[in-house]
């Protein structure tokens, strides 16, 4: 039996979850699904351009588990561009941290566009 997975801390969720091809009709899409804890790591390692044991540390779990989240979700992603799929993002056993700096940054930024 495998152990529970801990909840992985992530800044929040992404203001737009959904991307498709365009000119294709959505129920024509094969859809799927990246994790939050997927799209955290994405956004840690490639966007923020992290080493993997400090964005590892961001979201509370080990190095070696965040390698195979980031590349499960490259896999994914890789898969929606080569495919023309959907790309979902949502669920996965995670913990919001509004106090993280990333999101204080965000919720900032947020403030000087309106």
């Amino acid at each position: 039996m495998p152990r529970p997975k801990c909840r992985r801390n992530v800044c929040g969720i992404p203001d737009k979850n959904y991307f498709k091809p365009r000119g294709i009709p959505t129920v024509d899409l094969e859809e799927v699904v990246l994790n939050l804890d997927e799209f955290e790591a994405i956004r840690l390692a490639d966007y923020e351009q992290l080493y993997q044991e400090e964005a590892a540390a961001r979201m509370n779990i080990s190095r070696q588990t965040f390698g195979r989240i980031v590349e499960a979700a490259h896999k994914k992603i890789a898969d929606v561009l080569m495919n023309g799929k959907a790309l979902k993002i949502e669920g996965g056993e995670v913990a919001f941290d509004e106090t993280k700096s990333c999101c204080k940054a965000k919720r900032r930024k947020a403030g000087n566009n309106t």
